[in-house]
């Protein structure tokens, strides 16, 4: 056995009140129930903790220079649980999120801003790095929760699907295929693309779209940054593809997206966390508060 938080409860009342009439009125419990817990506690430590007579209920020696620990242990305990049900209240802790900087800039905001409002105890902090480095880091038990898209297959890793979205032209706003409701894959035959360079999974993606229409994705530039894209798409230097969520990351209002149709090409997203690691009251609601602005993100804008 081990001491309990009653036995020292039910140890130090009745220390203090020298009774265990007055100490079970204390702790709101039966008088037979207070003497268990301190026999149990006698039994626990190896010696008497009161010497015990028809008028009055004294310490001994040994319990006199105990109760002060005692004392120590409850209020150690005490705090220690209201801690914990401030986590299990969302009142208090922290969570650290992984995602690529698309993702990021798209998803997180929102989420972050409602989770602040019903959970304003616990911090979040933001790691937007290559999906490469934040599965590292949720591997590592450097972050609680990974977004992006992810193997199916990933050992240790339990994905939680967040949503799908379908991939869509960029085009400026006065483009031919900005007018064009539902363009189709083969409507991007001859148009000048701006891609992503290979190695990415948005760039895999995107050439099995073409392929699929029977088309030959050749960009006419291969880029490294998103933003760099963009900024040749508003130029008028060609289209781009990308999944629907990009363009809510941007501050620009001349690009528009169309989503991509015949076939649909869809980009899945989800929210992993470690298989050896159960979320925290304050992770489940803030991967709740996700999947709600994650869906606010599935309409074309323009």
């Amino acid at each position: 056995m081990a001491i309990t938080f009653r036995q020292l409860e039910a140890f130090i009342a009745v220390a203090e009140t020298s009774n265990f009439t007055r100490a079970s009125a204390r702790l709101r419990m039966a008088q037979p129930m207070v003497s268990g817990l301190v026999r149990e506690l006698e039994t626990e430590l190896g010696f008497r903790l009161f010497d015990r007579t028809t008028r009055k209920v004294q310490l001994t020696g040994a319990a006199t220079e105990f109760l002060n620990d005692a004392r120590r242990l409850s209020r150690d305990m005490e705090s220690a649980l209201r801690r914990a049900r401030d986590v299990g209240a969302r009142r208090r802790g922290q969570i650290k999120v992984g995602a690529p900087p698309l993702l990021a800039a798209a998803l997180l905001p929102k989420a972050i801003r409602a989770f602040a409002q019903s959970s304003p105890g616990v911090a979040v902090s933001v790691v937007d790095r290559s999906l490469a480095a934040v599965q590292e880091l949720l591997t590592s038990g450097d972050i609680d929760l990974a977004v992006g898209t992810f193997r199916r297959n990933e050992a240790g890793i339990v994905r939680l699907p967040l949503v799908s979205y379908l991939f869509a032209l960029l085009c400026h706003a006065d483009h031919p295929l900005a007018a064009i409701a539902r363009p189709r894959w083969g409507d991007l035959a001859g148009v000048p693309l701006i891609a992503l360079r290979r190695g990415n999974g948005i760039r895999e993606q995107i050439e099995q779209g073409y392929a699929a229409a029977g088309l030959d994705a050749q960009p006419a530039f291969e880029l490294d940054q998103l933003t760099t894209i963009f900024a040749m798409v508003e130029a008028g230097f060609g289209i781009t593809v990308l999944p629907l969520y990009a363009l809510s990351a941007l501050p620009t209002q001349s690009l528009v997206a169309r989503a991509l149709v015949d076939p649909n090409v869809t980009r899945e997203i989800d929210v992993a966390h470690r298989e050896d690691r159960s979320l925290s009251p304050a992770a489940n609601e803030f991967v709740r508060l996700l999947r709600l602005n994650a869906a606010d993100l599935q309409s074309p804008r323009g």
